[in-house]
């Protein structure tokens, strides 16, 4: 949703969410402020700032010092959690060494997701009874099923046995609430996908204000993720398959590879036509350090935590005028080493190491340094916000939760990794770079995912779903039958039915 035309509607609908919406422990929480909803939702303009709401918990994505970006590169085989310290951040260095316990996972990786899923059943619940146009109604409605949907998908991934709650819960029933299956929920993010496609537009022509709405494109690509996670290979393959059509050309939904690896990554390069799903940033939210990652802030704070602590340049050095950063996901030796040669890692991997070596640049070495950390996200001073709020939290970069190269390779997953359109999908991506065809197979599909979406957050998944993780993280700690979902954090399951996930009881 454009960022510029939202601002307000988020302050609108502030004092309402502010009353109605579950904290971080959503379950220990009781709902406050019900006079006040229903005092509202009298109008589209209303009906639209609770829209606003909704996709305001997208951001999870990149926002906040618990963004499920770094949280997630920090659990894979190909970053360190690193940052100031072994304390900087317990959650984050816990998942990394997989230390993670009902005590330190982050409360915000349940409390977020559900408290859009709060927002998303309110919003459903009042819809039908706002006097407004009756396309935007639909529209409205198809947006919201969607983001619920995008919502419950993320908690299954990362914590997988969790309650599904499709309406707004009275006081009464608040510490009542239990778990469901997860097919059981897997089943309703599927339907609410199904029942949102066709509301949504086919393409979001209106860029100056509609950029980064959920379209139909958007939401069969969720779907066909959502099916590859379920092991719904031909039902994934359809879906993707519409999303990506002719692989190197222009879809039916105006997708298309970006023909410059590295442009992606350039901050004024938003909503190109690579983008499927866009979590959207600015640097004019005024974002401070007394109300960040509490849903107020709109910067994208991988930026500020990926770069190298003290980076400087030296006298009369060419190397780009990067912001000293935070050292989080410092890339592991494995990552570099898979990369190293590959056309795709200038673009990645910045390597520290060499600029110090050539005399171009120094930086603090720090905890868990490798001297070598992801370029993707990297600002440069040019980037900093000139507003108010703290320059450190207002970074503009957007981050794609869903782009096409991840789509292609979806749908060559999805087909088994085998045929003429699975080597089609393959070839497109490695062309994209200027690397000639080989031929595909499901380790090929992987070892290119890993390569093409370094540190996109993408790796821990890929490997959980695939049953690789137990091998490719043993040395990190990961134990088979345990780690592959997250423990529950325990203010959720205080005064509560819901159980701990298995082997977390301790």
């Amino acid at each position: 949703m454009k960022l510029k035309n939202i601002k307000y509607s988020l302050v609108v609908c502030g004092a309402l969410f502010t009353a109605l919406s579950c904290s971080e422990d959503f379950l220990t929480v009781e709902p406050k402020g019900t006079s006040l909803e229903s005092n509202y939702y009298q109008n589209e303009s209303q009906a639209y700032a609770g829209l606003v709401a909704v996709y305001d918990i997208i951001g999870k994505q990149s926002k906040g010092f618990e963004n499920m970006i770094c949280m997630m590169n920090a659990g894979s085989d190909d970053f360190n959690a690193a940052g100031g310290g072994a304390t900087d951040g317990a959650g984050i260095h816990a998942f990394a060494d997989y230390s993670l316990s009902q005590s330190t996972i982050p409360g915000s990786f349940w409390g977020d997701f559900y408290q859009g899923i709060f927002r998303a059943n309110v919003l459903l619940e009042k819809l039908p009874a706002v006097p407004m146009d009756e396309a935007k109604k639909v529209r409205f409605t198809a947006e919201t099923k969607a983001l619920r949907a995008y919502y419950y998908f993320e908690l299954l991934r990362t914590f997988r046995n969790i309650p599904l709650i499709l309406q707004p819960i009275k006081t009464s029933e608040t510490f009542n609430v239990v778990q469901s299956t997860p097919e059981a929920v897997y089943a309703q993010v599927e339907k609410d996908l199904q029942e949102a496609i066709p509301g949504l537009p086919v393409i979001i022509t209106n860029m100056t204000d509609e950029a980064g709405r959920l379209s139909q494109g958007a939401a069969k690509a969720l779907l066909g993720k959502v099916y590859l996670y379920e092991g719904k290979n031909a039902l994934s393959a359809a879906q993707f398959a519409d999303v990506n059509g002719t692989p190197g050309g222009t879809s039916m939904y105006g997708y298309k590879l970006v023909a410059n690896f590295a442009d992606l990554w350039k901050v004024s390069n938003k909503f190109n036509s690579e983008a499927i799903i866009e979590i959207v940033h600015t640097d004019k939210s005024n974002a401070n350090w007394d109300f960040w990652g509490n849903g107020k802030d709109e910067g994208n704070s991988v930026c500020i935590m990926v770069g190298p602590r003290g980076y400087n340049r030296t006298n009369g050095s060419t190397a780009p005028d990067y912001v000293s950063g935070w050292s989080f996901n410092t890339v592991r030796q494995s990552l570099y080493d898979v990369l190293k040669g590959d056309p795709r890692f200038d673009a990645t991997i910045l390597d520290m190491k060499a600029l110090k070596a050539a005399g171009q640049a120094k930086w603090a070495p720090n905890y868990d340094d490798t001297g070598y950390f992801l370029k993707k996200f990297m600002p440069l001073n040019s980037d900093t916000s000139t507003g108010s709020g703290a320059t450190a939290l207002n970074y503009k970069q957007d981050v794609y939760a869903i782009r096409l190269a991840d789509t292609y390779l979806m749908e060559a997953e999805a087909l088994g990794g085998t045929g003429s359109r699975a080597q089609a999908l393959f070839d497109a991506v490695r062309a994209r770079v200027g690397l000639g065809s080989i031929p595909v197979s499901l380790d090929a599909i992987a070892l290119e995912r890993r390569k093409e979406l370094a540190g996109e957050g993408h790796r821990w998944f890929d490997l959980v779903r695939t049953g690789k993780a137990a091998a490719a993280l043993a040395s990190k700690g990961f134990q088979a039958g345990k780690n592959e979902i997250w423990p529950i954090p325990f203010k959720e399951l205080e005064n509560t039915k819901i159980v701990q996930n298995p082997n977390y009881n301790n």
